[in-house]
């Protein structure tokens, strides 16, 4: 059986999350963004080997070089980001990456915008895909901050073609906050997409 659980941590409160064969009791974290003890006593004794990053921001990578020490944990990152970022991984997260917990699997999707190595994490489950990990790529009622205008075109565009490709009924858990579904983002993202836009816009943006 596959748990997926989330811990905000740091200043952020960035979501950390755990997901878990629970009786393997096997694990992949994502996203140690601060407070590692706080995350080493919370994962426990679950064997954790593979740590995941959605991207390279200082807010989601704070705790990692202390997790992976004290876990002997290998991490990947997608190589936009681990070169944006100075980050040292030891594999890459490329799009169609499968990583294996149990009868689950984790897949790799490259959605750039908020950083040029965004990634989501689609996790596939025996039963299917209902759930996926967006980072920082998408939020309740808007995208992720973007730092040029160029930036948001490429969220958009890359959303268009990933996560907006996915059903209504897919969970979509963010790198800060409560999760949203594609199926309550989609409307207005569609009708955001389809208005002209003010050409310097970015930053926090919303659909509405």
């Amino acid at each position: 059986m596959i748990e997926l659980r989330v811990m905000p941590v740091g200043e952020y409160q960035t979501n950390c999350y755990l997901i878990v064969e629970t009786e393997l009791d096997e694990g992949i974290l994502i996203d140690p963004g601060d407070e590692a003890q706080k995350i080493l006593d919370w994962i426990g004794k679950t064997s954790v080997t593979r740590l995941l990053l959605t991207h390279g921001h200082s807010d989601h990578v704070g705790a990692l070089h202390v997790v992976k020490q004290s876990l002997g944990a290998t991490v990947g990152i997608h190589p936009a980001d681990a070169e944006a970022f100075s980050i040292q991984a030891d594999f890459e997260l490329s799009p169609g990456n499968i990583f294996r917990l149990g009868d689950a699997h984790i897949e790799v999707v490259h959605v750039p915008g908020h950083t040029p190595g965004s990634v989501a994490l689609k996790l596939i489950e025996v039963d299917g895909f209902h759930r996926a990990l967006s980072g920082d790529a998408i939020f309740p009622g808007g995208p992720g901050h973007t730092q040029t205008p160029e930036a948001l075109a490429a969220a958009l565009e890359s959303l268009a073609h990933t996560i907006f490709t996915w059903p209504d009924s897919i969970r979509l858990h963010p790198g800060h906050g409560e999760s949203t579904t594609v199926g309550r983002e989609c409307a207005a993202f569609e009708t955001f997409r389809d208005k002209p836009l003010p050409p310097d816009l970015c930053g926090d943006v919303t659909w509405g």
